[in-house]
């Protein structure tokens, strides 16, 4: 049953949905938001400071970027790689059992 999260992020308060088996990770991902958030604010200058969407887009962009590129390391691709083994395993266990009751049937 999915709960209300209170998070906060550069201050301000925000409600999410959130899984009660999700909480602990999506409070560990409000905080890296937040704090990317404000190191990005400190690094703009001047009139950019105000443009607090901008902030948050540029944000996004370089979490969304970093995401692809840990997908894109060795250790996720070899996960990716046996998940895919482990799939190909059990389509052919499947095959096999359903060829199996198939030769049952024909017997009675």
């Amino acid at each position: 049953m999915s709960k209300t999260l209170e998070i906060k992020l550069l201050g301000k308060d925000y409600r999410v949905a959130c899984e009660p088996d999700e909480r602990e990770q999506l409070l560990a991902a409000a905080a890296l938001l937040d704090a990317k958030l404000k190191e990005a604010g400190d690094k703009t200058s001047g009139s950019a400071r105000g443009s607090g969407e901008r902030v948050a887009v540029m944000v996004a962009l370089n979490l969304a970027h970093e995401l692809l590129v840990a997908r894109s390391t060795p250790e996720h691709l070899a996960a990716a790689l046996e998940s895919e083994s482990i799939q190909r395993r059990i389509n052919s266990i499947e095959a096999k059992l359903d060829e199996s009751l198939a030769q049952h049937e024909q017997l009675f």
